[in-house]
């Protein structure tokens, strides 16, 4: 209860009164604002330190990815065989469809003598669909013992279309079931159809059959390799001959999101280590377009050699290759017709020289001299890497055919300018001594027998 009076008491007399004290308001606020700024930061500071330990309190290795088998991302069956198991998928290209510039219908319409003049007649007739198309996925290239073809696909051409149909061991254990469902499957073909599988799949497969203990197929299948027909007919203008170069190239056909050839054994690696197999669905596919390809690549190559005169080709370079192939089996008429619609469709100078002299030496090899004599006149008439050589023929023919000595001499002479070689020299000295001596033997006997001014006018 306020005391009466008291709020008009002095200021010095309430300060001296027990029990009040004065505060100094000013200092007090001032304190306190500066304790609660501090209180603030620390508190801050305490939530975010809790908030960084809690953040790696909490954190753990993240979740396995949940285990994706092959089979049960691929349409197929895991199949059981005297050996074991193992899992084979298909794949079909209808007949409606085409890849790249083939269509897959006309696969089936292939002649049945169409290997036959690139096999040298070791295929003499043979149904498309009795071909079997065979490309392996390893994991390796070194070959050996220590390589496996985890992977086996076998493409067929059949009335639905083109079919695909692929082997896989999906560990190691599982190869022997593998190998013998392959050997099975390749039963029922009579022609097997690869791109360098002479010189890498075949052998590769044969000895993975040895080390399982088990007798390939392969002994009485009549075994086309097509890359040599390739390479014959494109290399000299193609950089290179792989699989996936003549497939752009030549069939028009490009990959997407394919995978590098040299990454797939380590994704095989992958999936046998981890047993995910989504990094091996592009194996699948990749092993599948080279068969397409093959197959497609098949109807092209071996008809170059059936028809040679009428194969249509845009460049002449490609006509060489089967010229050439031509000569080697005897048919040189041909050969030489091909090489000179070469020369009119055109080719580079360093193809259009050697074919020259080619053309050249072709003809005096089939008794058309004349003919043969104005090739490598043409040719020695203008500086080429061929010129030297001509020359040297065209000496030959001056020399034995018209014994013109001093004719053989000059184009020896001129031979000898572009290229100094014991060979030219030998033949310039021996045509000097000749023309030397024909000089001689013209001066005696002019002595000898001397003719009247009306005879040699007569003459």
């Amino acid at each position: 209860m306020r005391q009466p009076g008291r709020e008009n008491a002095p200021e010095q007399q309430r300060e001296e009164e027990p029990g009040f004290q004065l505060l100094d308001y000013s200092v007090t606020i001032g304190e306190y604002q500066a304790k609660m700024d501090i209180q603030e930061q620390l508190a801050a500071l305490r939530q975010r330190i809790a908030t960084i330990d809690g953040k790696y309190r909490q954190s753990t290795a993240p979740a396995p990815k949940p285990v994706a088998f092959v089979e049960e991302l691929l349409s197929g069956q895991v199949v059981e065989t005297p050996h074991g198991s193992h899992f084979e998928t298909e794949k079909l290209h209808a007949s409606h469809s085409r890849h790249g510039s083939v269509d897959i219908a006309d696969l089936l319409g292939l002649p049945h003598d169409l290997l036959a003049p690139l096999t040298n007649g070791a295929i003499p007739s043979s149904h498309p669909t009795r071909w079997a198309f065979l490309d392996t996925e390893t994991t390796g290239l070194a070959g050996g013992s220590g390589t496996y073809a985890f992977l086996v696909g076998i493409g067929s051409v059949e009335e639905e279309g083109f079919r695909v149909r692929q082997f896989f061991m999906r560990d190691y254990g599982e190869e022997a079931s593998q190998l013998h469902a392959v050997s099975e499957y390749l039963q029922r073909f009579d022609v097997l159809i690869t791109y360098n599988g002479k010189t890498y799949d075949q052998p590769l497969l044969e000895t993975r059959f040895r080390m399982c203990r088990a007798r390939h197929p392969f002994g009485r299948l009549e075994h086309l390799d097509l890359l040599f027909g390739a390479r014959r007919l494109w290399k000299r203008r193609m950089e290179n001959c792989r699989l996936s170069h003549l497939e752009h190239q030549v069939l028009g056909f490009e990959r997407e999101g394919d995978v590098p050839g040299s990454l797939i054994p380590y994704i095989f690696f992958e999936y046998v280590r981890t047993r995910r197999a989504t990094r091996l669905l592009p194996v699948f596919q990749h092993n599948v377009l080279d068969i397409v390809s093959l197959a497609c690549l098949t109807a092209i190559v071996p008809e170059a050699y059936r028809n040679p005169e009428t194969v249509p080709v845009r460049h002449g370079s490609d006509l060489l290759g089967l010229a050439r192939w031509l000569l080697q089996v005897g048919r040189s008429d041909q050969a030489l017709a091909l090489m000179r619609r070469a020369v009119d469709i055109g080719l580079p100078d360093h193809l259009l020289f050697p074919t020259l002299l080619d053309t050249g030496l072709l003809l005096k090899k089939l008794g058309d001299e004349p003919a043969a004599l104005a090739a490598f006149t043409d040719l020695a008439a203008s500086k080429n890497p061929c010129r030297v050589r001509a020359l040297e023929e065209l000496a030959k023919y001056y020399e034995h055919r018209e014994r013109n000595y001093s004719m053989a001499l000059e184009m020896t002479r001129s031979a000898l300018a572009e290229c100094d070689s014991p060979e030219i020299r030998h033949r310039e000295a021996r045509l000097r001594q000749r023309v030397t001596g024909k000089l001689k033997r013209a001066s005696v006997s002019a002595t000898l027998f001397p003719q009247s001014p009306a005879a040699h006018k007569a003459r």
